[in-house]
């Protein structure tokens, strides 16, 4: 029988046998152990330089080169909008000069919604596609008005998904109604008025309060007196 003592020995012996390994390991290739930390470490460096010193200032310029855009779409001017006014940067220079930053980013999310305001639904879709935030509004919004864009492209069943995705994207007590609401109707224009119910329900159930659930009722209604 093995007793304690003897165990201890032999846990000790073990770590100074790995330990011993460990020494003639890292002896053997410490050339190479010392490279690789040193690619790492420059890795590291060159990526928070390249935050600090490039990508920084780039957003920092390419916040103040959208300015002009951003005025020309909140008045409705989207060719001046999309394209710039021969002075300022438009949404299409934006994306293309300062890739890789926010202000590109939100860039997409315009000129999508700038393309949808000008019938160029293929266009909007893919450049709605292409934009990304967390922000609640903004990313319902950018899903939902690809939903808008199959609508007009007479794709009922992408457009439903889309606002179905729209609406559990973020939920909230604004664009989640709105967008089912949407959803419901397009899935009347197929005759699927079983579905229409189910999503009207649930604006019933989970937003009363909203502005499409004060009139929801009579939706749920019409829609019923379709059903088998």
């Amino acid at each position: 029988m093995t007793n304690k003592k003897d165990q201890e020995d032999e846990v000790i012996v073990n770590i100074e046998e790995v330990y011993s390994k460990s020494e003639h390991f890292i002896e053997v290739y410490k050339k190479q152990i010392t490279y690789a930390i040193g690619i790492i470490v420059a890795i590291v460096a060159g990526y928070f330089g390249y935050l600090k010193l490039y990508l920084e200032p780039l957003e920092s310029e390419a916040q103040s080169e959208m300015f002009h855009a951003e005025q020309y779409f909140q008045k409705d001017s989207l060719d001046k909008a999309i394209n710039g006014d021969g002075v300022a940067y438009g949404f299409v220079d934006i994306i293309d000069i300062y890739g890789g930053t926010k202000s590109a980013n939100l860039a997409h999310y315009y000129l999508g919604i700038s393309y949808l305001r000008q019938g160029l639904y293929e266009d909007a879709i893919e450049e709605l596609s292409s934009f990304s935030s967390s922000d609640i509004m903004l990313t319902s919004i950018s899903i939902g008005a690809q939903g808008d864009a199959y609508m007009e492209l007479g794709d009922t069943e992408s457009a439903i998904s889309q606002y179905q995705k729209a609406a559990s994207s973020k939920a909230n007590d604004f664009t989640s109604p709105m967008y089912l609401f949407k959803a419901g109707q397009a899935l009347e224009s197929i005759n699927e008025y079983e579905e229409a119910v189910e999503v009207y329900k649930s604006i019933e159930k989970d937003y009363p309060e909203s502005q499409e659930g004060r009139d929801i009722a009579k939706y749920i209604s019409r829609a019923s007196s379709f059903v088998n």
